[in-house]
């Protein structure tokens, strides 16, 4: 439930938290840094943590058509670092754990760039993340009707249904849409196959995380990841998870090409193109988040070695992987 901002100030950089207050909005300096290049990732870093805590409290659940309300309980990974392993470990909802995954990237981020500044600022911040969990469990206790004591001058504010937050990660993990999306994916399905949705969301998500650039996009509400590198000539690849629920579902790689509209064109020079699939491996496991990872750095690295894979016999893995061709459709 609050807003964190870099100001310079006589020479350094002075890390605010903004937040809503008994007397309406109020900044106050955090700590502050000799090296502005150290605070942007830290501020960057501090405001995912408020929004992916705040906002899962800040909105219903509106699955199985009825409100509820999401848990609480990742809060206690802003100041306990045992508890964050907590964060990846459930199967609450396919929104909630994401945004918990996301929390978890965000804490893991924030404790690698405090490896690099003084214990002074290091200290400070925890000190921050302190008074951000206790002021929104004290805002949720009081909306719950469980509020233990009268307001201090310090208090942060908190509205159900409007958190004061950045919502921006970059992916939309916070929108309406993205909930909508991932509940309607998840509509119907068990409690085990929940958990098994889930598993395979947190694979897609970790290793999507570890690309650089712009040119893997991940779409979370339909499982897949679809990286077209630069030089591929025309190639890309898409990594696809099961359909929640459907028991003979697997995980897919599939390799496939741009061909121009008009055959008159030459790639590169066409005014329009359709994508049509070339390979496809199906794959006999759900595979880990390195593996996935693997095959993604390898493209990235060298992206012709898509026009290689898309060579290759049904039965034969793409080389470098263990991922096995099961189907052609250019034969």
């Amino acid at each position: 439930m609050t807003i964190y901002s870099q100001h310079a100030n006589r020479g350094k950089t002075q890390i605010l938290a903004t937040y809503q207050g008994p007397d309406g909005v109020t900044s106050k300096t955090v700590t502050s840094l000799g090296d502005s290049r150290l605070a942007g990732p830290i501020v960057d870093a501090l405001n995912r943590i408020s929004a992916f805590s705040t906002v899962p409290v800040s909105v219903h659940d509106r699955r199985e058509q009825h409100a509820d309300y999401y848990p609480r309980k990742h809060l206690a990974a802003l100041t306990d670092a045992a508890a964050r392993a907590g964060l990846l470990s459930g199967a609450h909802s396919l929104w909630y754990e994401y945004v918990c995954l996301r929390l978890h990237q965000a804490l893991t981020d924030l404790e690698n760039e405090l490896g690099a500044v003084p214990d002074t600022v290091s200290r400070a911040i925890s000190s921050e993340l302190e008074l951000e969990k206790e002021g929104l469990c004290a805002a949720l206790d009081e909306f719950s009707g469980n509020s233990s004591g009268p307001e201090t001058e310090e208090a942060r504010h908190w509205d159900f249904g409007h958190p004061f937050v950045k919502h921006d990660d970059g992916m939309d993990t916070l929108s309406d849409e993205t909930r909508e999306h991932l509940d309607r994916r998840e509509a119907g399905i068990s409690t085990e196959e929940r958990q098994k949705a889930v598993a395979d969301l947190r694979v897609l998500v970790t290793a999507h995380s570890r690309c650089t650039g712009m040119w893997a996009s991940l779409d979370d509400s339909s499982g897949e990841i679809f990286a077209e590198p630069y030089d591929s000539d025309g190639f890309y690849m898409t990594v696809q998870t099961p359909e929640p629920g459907d028991d003979d579902g697997s995980w897919e790689i599939e390799i496939g090409r741009w061909e121009p509209d008009d055959p008159d064109e030459e790639y590169g020079e066409h005014s329009s193109a359709t994508g049509s699939t070339v390979i496809r491996c199906v794959l006999p496991a759900a595979p880990d988040s390195d593996e996935v990872a693997h095959l993604l750095k390898a493209v990235e690295e060298k992206p012709l070695l898509l026009a290689q894979w898309a060579e290759t016999p049904v039965g034969a893995a793409l080389v470098g992987t263990t991922m096995v061709v099961t189907k052609r459709y250019d034969s």
